[in-house]
């Protein structure tokens, strides 16, 4: 059990900040994804 313990203790931060860090990418890059595919449209009006 003391294993365990040691072992989440350990690499319990480093999984959390990823974890964190993958959620604000995710948001960042749907923002994105729509940009991109809102661009031909957009395009196509500057014609």
């Amino acid at each position: 059990m003391e294993q365990w313990i040691s072992f989440i203790s350990e690499v319990g931060f480093p999984i959390i900040v990823t974890l964190y860090l993958l959620n604000r990418i995710e948001s960042k890059l749907d923002a994105l994804n729509q940009s991109i595919q809102m661009l031909p449209s957009q395009l196509g009006k500057v014609n």
